[in-house]
């Protein structure tokens, strides 16, 4: 998540649309849903390669796919992420007008073909407290929410160390609302099959989903 982070960063840079062209207009990214697909796993000190490349629009969301490839160049996870544009004062999302040729995509390749879905967690399903974290300085990115990769983290410490510990196969996150600095997150967790939601709430509401696939 970090490194997909970074590299979706200066890809979008790189075409026009990076951070620095949008903060002119008091505007920035925002990861909403992310994807990913475990075939294999580098191990440590393996060289790697991670591709990414943006798909165009799809209604309020922007998709970017990505390809991390092990050292003989053999693909291990696919991932593909939705996007939005928020304003940085009122935090509402927006569609720049001046953006839509710039993402223009007329031919489009897939690391995964289906955009990354909602996340809910199952129907009357009861969900048991694993705990709470406060948003802390460490957590917060540049636009002053917490980091979306700080979510993933905060999840698998939720987990049972001998599940936490599993190869995973998909990883889901949704963002539904941002945390930012001093807000405590209650943390819930559930068990279905071979899935684990985590979710987190703060004053009761939804900020977040994950489901960790095994």
């Amino acid at each position: 998540m970090d490194i997909a982070q970074e590299i979706a960063y200066w890809a979008a840079s790189e075409l026009g649309f990076g951070y620095d062209t949008l903060h002119v207009h008091h505007t920035a990214w925002v990861l909403s849903r992310m994807h990913l697909h475990f075939d294999s796993f580098p191990k440590w000190r393996e060289d790697t390669c991670l591709y990414t490349w943006h798909k165009g629009a799809e209604g309020l969301f922007y998709l970017r796919d990505f390809d991390l490839c092990g050292a003989s160049g053999e693909s291990c996870i696919q991932g593909t992420s939705s996007w939005v544009v928020i304003d940085e004062r009122t935090r509402r999302f927006v569609r720049p007008e001046d953006l839509q040729s710039l993402l223009a995509v007329e031919e489009v390749d897939h690391a995964i073909a289906t955009p990354a879905p909602k996340i809910q967690l199952p129907r009357e399903a009861r969900p048991e407290a694993a705990g709470k974290h406060v948003v802390a300085y460490s957590d917060l990115d540049v636009i002053g929410h917490t980091n979306n990769a700080r979510y993933v983290v905060w999840s698998l410490d939720c987990l049972p160390l001998e599940d936490a510990e599993k190869p995973l196969k998909d990883l889901y996150v949704n963002f539904n609302k941002e945390t930012t600095h001093g807000q405590k997150v209650e943390l819930f967790r559930l068990k279905e099959g071979n899935a684990w939601y985590v979710e987190g709430r703060v004053e009761g509401k939804p900020c977040f989903v994950v489901k960790l696939k095994y």
